[in-house]
């Protein structure tokens, strides 16, 4: 683009694209993971009682885009572990921010000039990963925009997509936090740029490969990092998220009559049926009140009938 030559971006672009990830960016990405997992309720108790399962937890943290992706692929389950010094990098990472003495790294890291570093770093990496993942889709299935969309997406954001999976290793079932019910900042920044590579790959985006990787990772840093300064967790894309979904989900139903009125039939029932229990309870009280009243009568005469035998066996 024209625009890239003018305002001199077009080497910071190409500077980018041949960016390694290796240790560095990775290294970064490996700790903002395995800290949003020592976040997570519980999982320092986990960690205490089984590190096993707290490093699985945390390989699935680290690895979860290349896992979910490969098993989409049909690619042996273990191929993301292959890499060694991969591992064994996210291992030591695992293991300084759970076991360090006086928690020295996780305090350092969760400093907010370091953790915004981090995070923008790790914010990096999703642009590969997504593009990796576009990029390996389409070598198989060229003509198929879908499955490019769904292993880059997979990639990318793989491990907030397999949290639920994640959470049974920990003994935690939550299944209303699965990310397709209620999709997180990352997921849905991950998905949007799965759509754009694909479209870039497919050359329905006239835009240059590291044009459109500079531009997507420009956004994702300054946003991610806006959204830690400020505390926000609301995506920029909500009012256009509401307006669509008013739009085309939201609209008036045939069933809509038919749902409000059983919900109402429901209501009232449920009404009725606390009406008619408490009315039950208070005739029940009544009732033994009014039982109980009676037998102390009964109990009175009786005593009164007993002392006036007594005074007229001592008369007589």
């Amino acid at each position: 683009m024209d625009l890239f030559g003018l305002l001199y971006l077009d080497e910071l672009s190409h500077g980018l694209a041949n960016l390694s990830m290796f240790p560095y960016f990775d290294m970064a990405h490996y700790i903002v993971s395995v800290m949003a997992l020592r976040e997570q309720p519980g999982a320092l108790e986990v960690s205490r009682a089984s590190p096993l399962a707290c490093w699985f937890s945390s390989m699935l943290f680290c690895f979860g885009g290349a896992v979910l992706s490969g098993i989409m692929l049909a690619e042996p389950l273990v191929a993301p572990l292959s890499n060694s010094t991969s591992v064994l990098l996210a291992s030591i990472v695992w293991y300084l921010v759970f076991y360090c003495p006086m928690d020295l790294v996780y305090c350092c890291a969760a400093l907010l000039p370091l953790r915004l570093v981090l995070s923008g770093m790790k914010e990096v990496t999703r642009t590969w990963k997504v593009l990796g993942g576009v990029t390996q889709a389409h070598s198989k299935y060229k003509d198929s925009l879908l499955v490019m969309i769904a292993i880059g997406w997979a990639k990318g954001a793989g491990g907030g997509l397999i949290s639920n999976f994640e959470q049974l290793v920990r003994g935690v079932w939550k299944p209303e936090t699965n990310e397709l019910l209620k999709m997180s900042y990352p997921t849905k920044i991950t998905l949007i740029g799965a759509v754009l590579f694909t479209l870039q790959q497919t050359h329905y985006l006239p835009l240059r490969k590291q044009h459109l990787m500079l531009i997507y990772t420009v956004f994702t840093v300054v946003n991610k990092s806006r959204m830690m300064l400020t505390g926000s967790s609301t995506s920029p894309f909500a009012s256009i998220e509401s307006a669509i979904y008013k739009t085309l989900f939201a609209g008036s139903s045939p069933y809509a009559a038919l749902t409000a009125d059983v919900k109402k039939a429901n209501i009232d029932k449920g009404t009725t049926n606390r009406m008619t229990s408490t009315t039950k309870t208070k005739e029940s009280n009544e009732n033994e009140a009014a039982g109980k009243g009676k037998r102390g009568s009964l109990k009175a005469k009786e005593e009164s009938d007993n002392r006036v035998t007594a005074n007229c066996k001592k008369t007589d």
